[in-house]
């Protein structure tokens, strides 16, 4: 069996925990490992590493290969596809299942979302051995058996029964049902319904001949297209629910009885989160951070402080360096309205926190003002920055740990801890860690325009533009 996972959504839902540049599915806010490490260890449940292929969003390449380099697996670099741009789940899936039948020929692949919390026991594995069995004919998907009426799920109404040696393995799905309203959700809990996880299996073959025909346009796209590049400006924005499973007559369901959570909202997270004696639920990070609950209950607090409450009950409080929220539980749905806001406004905060990860590392941004920003570069070991110039501003550079080698124009020099150097708008430069600590290292800018895409690069190790 090949594993298909998506990683190219954006961090809407979860603002200001998640940012378009960090979304939820590499955002560590239940342990130490990401959902996307979570589902690639999944995924090695039944595929060998070689058969993981992993469609993501080109500015997340490198967050996904630090953390498959954190689970110490390594994917050959063909299999991890780069979109242009997003399309939504049915091209990415297309063009995911034609470099598994290019590689391996007409193959079983299970697709799996990133960002979806799993519990991946002996239930999880029987019901994709079953899906797998099913996959010879059908477009298999997998029905989560609601455990109350949710709004926020799509649903599957499961039709007749599909049966081999060993009894019912799947259904033929009836019908796809858009997310229904409370009174109506209640109604298809009571004729069990299945929540629809977003999860599929099927034979690259199969699915191939019903996009073409029940989606031409998206094939089209890719048939004709001299590069991938092409391919995207020319697909339409479509799901693989809309585009295909809601219009094929091949669409089997397989019920699949353990704990999922597709984490889509502030709401969810605190059902997954441990609860304390009144109901609070409380996720603090950093050295400084803590929680004090006064006649509080039934509260979600993620917190980067000190943060107190009293008197208050049932609300979202998600605080990090640069944003707070606050809502009502029952409410969080509304988030995304206000990340649209800020996108309109063209607010930073959506794209970004102030820390911000790169192949190299990590920058935090201390403090900003007009014409100056002074930032935290954190260089890893053996690794360095792009060959860059800037038109708009000069920057002071402090080593504050480890041991920095910088270019200047035309000068190479070695600094130490408490040494410093000065570089002027439109000179080239670079700083590397030829160092085995990390290197910390202030940065002043100062200038007319500070924005990170004031960057003319000439080289670079991570071949960015």
């Amino acid at each position: 069996m090949k594993s298909l996972i998506l990683a190219g959504g954006r961090g809407t839902r979860l603002w200001p925990l998640s940012r378009e540049l960090m979304p939820k599915q590499f955002v560590r806010f239940l342990d130490d490992r990401s959902l996307f490490q979570k589902t690639v260890e999944r995924a090695l449940k039944f595929s060998r590493p070689e058969e993981i292929f992993v469609v993501t969003n080109r500015d997340y390449k490198f967050r996904v290969l630090d953390d498959l380099g954190e689970l110490g697996v390594k994917l050959p670099e063909e299999n991890v596809l780069l979109e242009p741009e997003g399309r939504n789940t049915l091209p990415a899936i297309l063009w995911g299942v034609l470099r598994v039948e290019e590689t391996f020929g007409d193959s079983t692949v299970a697709v799996l979302p990133s960002d979806h919390l799993i519990e991946a026991g002996e239930a999880y594995e029987r019901a994709f051995r079953n899906a797998e069995k099913l996959a010879e004919g059908y477009l298999v998907t997998f029905g989560i058996k609601p455990t109350r009426p949710h709004t926020g799920y799509g649903y599957i109404r499961p039709g007749g029964k599909i049966q081999s040696e060993g009894g019912v393995i799947g259904y033929t799905v009836a019908e796809f049902k858009e997310k229904p309203d409370l009174e109506t959700a209640k109604r298809y809990v009571e004729e069990n319904y299945l929540w629809n996880s977003g999860m599929f299996m099927f034979r690259t073959g199969v699915f191939i001949e019903e996009v073409k025909v029940h989606a031409p346009k998206v094939w089209e796209a890719f048939e004709n297209a001299g590069s991938v590049e092409e391919a995207y400006r020319a697909v339409p924005d479509v799901s693989v629910d809309y585009g295909v499973m809601e219009k094929t007559g091949k669409a089997a369901v397989v019920p699949l009885n353990t704990y999922w959570n597709d984490l889509g909202s502030f709401d969810a997270i605190y059902d997954v989160l441990e609860k304390d004696e009144s109901g609070n639920a409380v996720r603090v990070s950093g050295k400084n951070s803590d929680y004090i609950a006064l006649n509080s209950r039934n509260n979600l607090v993620m917190t980067e402080r000190l943060t107190a409450t009293v008197g208050v009950e049932d609300l979202i409080i998600i605080d990090t360096d640069d944003a707070l929220l606050v809502a009502h539980r029952g409410e969080s749905q509304r988030v995304k309205e206000v990340y649209k806001l800020l996108k309109e406004r063209g607010d930073e905060r959506v794209f970004v926190h102030r820390t911000a990860y790169r192949p190299w590392g990590s920058y935090t941004v201390l403090e900003e003002g007009e014409r100056y920003k002074i930032k935290r570069l954190t260089v890893l070991p053996g690794k360095k920055l792009s060959l860059q110039m800037h038109y708009h501003r000069s920057e002071h550079w402090v080593v504050v740990r480890g041991t920095a080698r910088v270019v200047v124009g035309d000068r190479e020099i070695l600094l130490r801890p408490g040494e410093s150097t000065f570089i002027p708008a439109g000179v080239k430069h670079r700083l590397e860690n030829p160092g085995k600590v990390v290197l910390e290292v202030i940065e002043t800018q100062i200038g007319e325009y500070l924005g990170e895409d004031d960057i003319v690069r000439f080289a670079d190790d991570f071949g960015r533009d």
